[in-house]
């Protein structure tokens, strides 16, 4: 799919169908989110996947709008890694700008797919955190529902001339 197609075309996807998606397209949206620019390279950032349907399920538990987990194909939990960043603080732009990646690769492959925001709700990090035991230093940012669209949204055009300003405000 052609890069702006994929951009303008991309929609949340919070329904799933029975259809598998395969190990090579989950692969291929790791591989996209860990292409991510990140601050002067450093790829502060670890990637959990999740496909048990009983940690999906708790993960439910503990983000109040993540109900479609339970019917996705798999997780994939972004997060930050404290201990290797060399740009203090720029790991929230480098792991959004991987969960971006992961959602068009996904929209590219023909998935389904949405983002759960999860930091800096402290709750959200704390049940993320004690669901997946996460060592410290590790900081979950979001996760990405994945799976063969239940659905079809339609493109939706956002653009807004209002919001857009030439040299200076």
């Amino acid at each position: 799919m052609e890069a702006i197609k994929c951009i303008m075309t991309r929609r949340s996807v919070r329904k799933y169908s029975a259809r598998k998606m395969t190990d090579a397209q989950l692969r291929k949206v790791l591989e996209a989110a860990m292409n991510a620019p990140s601050a002067g390279n450093q790829q502060a950032w670890q990637f959990i996947v999740v496909r048990d349907r009983a940690t999906l399920g708790r993960i439910t538990g503990v983000h109040p709008y993540a109900q479609m987990l339970k019917d996705a194909q798999a997780a994939v939990v972004i997060c930050g890694d404290l201990p290797a960043e060399r740009h203090q603080g720029y790991w929230v732009q480098d792991c959004a700008a991987a969960t971006q990646n992961a959602l068009l690769a996904a929209h590219a492959l023909g998935l389904g797919a949405v983002w759960l925001g999860v930091f800096p709700r402290a709750d959200r990090v704390r049940g993320v955190r004690k669901v997946l035991g996460l060592p410290k230093g590790i900081v979950p940012l979001s996760i990405v529902s994945l799976g063969c669209p239940g659905e079809k949204s339609k493109a939706v055009k956002r653009y807004s001339k209002d919001k857009v300003h030439f040299e200076r405000w």
